[in-house]
């Protein structure tokens, strides 16, 4: 009895290459598609202001706090009291600040560190030591309407350009929430 032969496929450069053709291709498709999945769920900044510290920290792109900002949930809800928030100002450069007024509120400070929201108290849920300071358009003692918009107050409010200055901030320019801390390690985690 004879052993049957198999044939067995020969590698040549031409199928070498159409493999390689193929896996480059899948990967480029791969690619393509993290890709745009970040674009449109992600956004990276660097924070290079001081004017949301202690949240979020740094005074320059060396040593800024990195902060993804997720921007999926306001596409199913509204961004909410508090929350910090991700927005292009009029200039068209990113900012992250805290939403204090949400639309058709007032923001109203009749004196020093006494945030009244349509006439109600608003207490921040953080640091009671934290207070925020009477400038730019909370001077006048009048209430200030929110409109169509967020007023945005910074954590920092000695330096902090914000809706006391440049009123609030239309719907439209707020690009996400900002989620998460992820550089430097040591301050990694949600921002709150």
């Amino acid at each position: 009895m004879g052993t049957a032969h198999v044939n067995q496929p020969r590698l040549t450069a031409r199928s070498l290459a159409r493999g390689a053709f193929r896996w480059t291709v899948r990967g480029l498709a791969f690619f393509g598609a993290v890709v745009a999945l970040y674009w449109l769920t992600l956004d990276l900044s660097v924070i290079v202001s001081p004017s949301m510290s202690p949240t979020l920290q740094g005074t320059c792109i060396d040593d800024g706090d990195r902060v993804l900002t997720e921007k999926i949930s306001y596409r199913f809800r509204s961004p909410r009291r508090w929350e910090v928030v991700t927005f292009l100002n009029s200039a068209g450069e990113k900012r992250m600040k805290r939403v204090v007024g949400l639309p058709g509120e007032s923001v109203h400070m009749p004196q020093r560190g006494a945030l009244l929201i349509d006439g109600r108290r608003a207490a921040p849920p953080f640091a009671a030591d934290h207070e925020y300071l009477r400038y730019g358009n909370l001077t006048d003692g009048k209430p200030v309407p929110c409109g169509d918009g967020y007023y945005v107050l910074g954590d920092d409010l000695k330096d902090s350009d914000d809706s006391r200055f440049n009123g609030p901030v239309p719907a439209q320019r707020i690009l996400g929430r900002a989620w998460l801390i992820v550089g430097p390690f040591n301050r990694l985690g949600f921002v709150h």
